[in-house]
């Protein structure tokens, strides 16, 4: 088999989860700061049949941008349908493509993957109807009619595909699959004859029913949310094995409101945080991560304002620091499940909620 390359971009990585309605919070909500979407993207599926998931942003090199199906953009935000396929959003929201692959839970991409000699951006989903893992491509130097395209299929023995997240380990991608009941899966991917394939190297079990995650390549580090217990540590190598600590569990703190769901981490700068979403009380948790020992940085809520509702009943979330189209340091999108119709996804600069949590930048 090829072995495929990846270089690890500004970007920020992804995990994520599923969404259920808001219930009353068992404990109170730890102090929690209000920041303001600065845009939406076009709603998914119908009013009564959508479900909007889980995001993964790209964006172009800063002051360029590309072609993504006939339409000149400066990045994309993938986001699932779980009842529908991939949608593929412009950072202004639009709606550029959709790629109708049934039941896809949560996504993530790695940027400069090397396939055909070309660095190229490869995307992951996880499927619940194939019982896998889904693979796309897109090529940012692509020409004519240039999309994102399906590149293979991992199949999986798991019970019930539900998590996922990508990370790079020697350079090569490899894709994290959670099932539904908390066991792990860790494949390496490779190019194969007719598109990606995929070849496990790991498995353990999380314990009880789990789903967002998110791979920290430069340090080697995997975290994932159990929904009900908290956010677990792993390591990303799979000579590591099922060793982990905890970086907050579920409890009378109010940090974090099971259930656990989507995960994020932006760099900015020097300092790496971890967004957390805690769905219990539809918000977002933040630890900085670049420290031997995670570091609570507090908790921040997107309120209603500029014609755009409150997210609720908090899913999946990704960010990206760095230049992000109109978002010169960072952009962070969260799904938002009680949407004013169809459910969509929120896009918040990431400036509003480092002012609000007074972090350093």
């Amino acid at each position: 088999m090829k072995a495929l390359t990846g270089a690890l971009g500004a970007l920020v990585l992804c995990g994520c989860a599923t969404a259920r309605p808001s219930a009353p919070p068992a404990v109170a909500s730890a102090p929690t700061v209000t920041v303001h979407a600065a845009a939406e993207t076009d709603a998914v599926g119908t009013a009564n049949a959508d479900a909007a998931d889980d995001p993964a942003i790209w964006a172009a090199p800063a002051g360029t941008t590309v072609d993504v199906d006939g339409h000149q953009v400066p990045g994309f935000i993938a986001g699932t349908d779980k009842k529908a396929g991939l949608y593929i959003f412009g950072l202004d929201g639009h709606r550029l493509q959709f790629i109708a692959d049934g039941l896809l839970n949560n996504v993530d991409l790695r940027e400069n993957v090397t396939v055909d000699g070309r660095p190229q951006v490869l995307i992951g989903a996880s499927d619940r109807g194939r019982m896998g893992i889904a693979l796309y491509l897109y090529d940012p130097a692509g020409q004519g009619n240039n999309a994102v395209r399906p590149w293979g299929f991992i199949r999986s023995d798991v019970a019930e595909p539900y998590g996922f997240c990508m990370g790079l380990v020697g350079g090569v991608p490899h894709a994290i699959l959670i099932a539904k009941d908390g066991g792990v899966r860790q494949y390496r991917i490779d190019a194969g004859p007719d598109g990606g394939i995929g070849t496990e190297v790991r498995r353990f079990a999380v314990g009880t029913q789990s789903e967002g995650c998110v791979v920290d390549d430069r340090a080697g580090t995997l975290y994932i949310g159990e929904e009900d217990v908290g956010v677990w540590r792993y390591g990303l190598d799979p000579a590591a094995g099922d060793a982990r600590i905890s970086v907050q569990p579920v409890d009378a703190s109010g940090r974090l409101v099971a259930d656990v769901e989507g995960m994020s981490l932006l760099r900015d700068g020097d300092a790496t945080y971890l967004i957390v979403s805690s769905q219990g009380d539809s918000a977002f948790s933040v630890w900085q991560v670049d420290g031997a020992t995670p570091a609570y940085r507090g908790r921040f809520r997107v309120e209603a304002a500029n014609g755009i509702d409150a997210v609720s009943g908090t899913d999946g979330v990704d960010a990206r620091g760095g230049p992000v189209g109109a978002y010169p340091e960072g952009l962070v999108v969260v799904q938002d499940d009680q949407n004013e119709g169809a459910q969509d996804f929120k896009l918040i600069d990431w400036r509003e909620i480092r002012r609000a949590l007074n972090l350093g930048g």
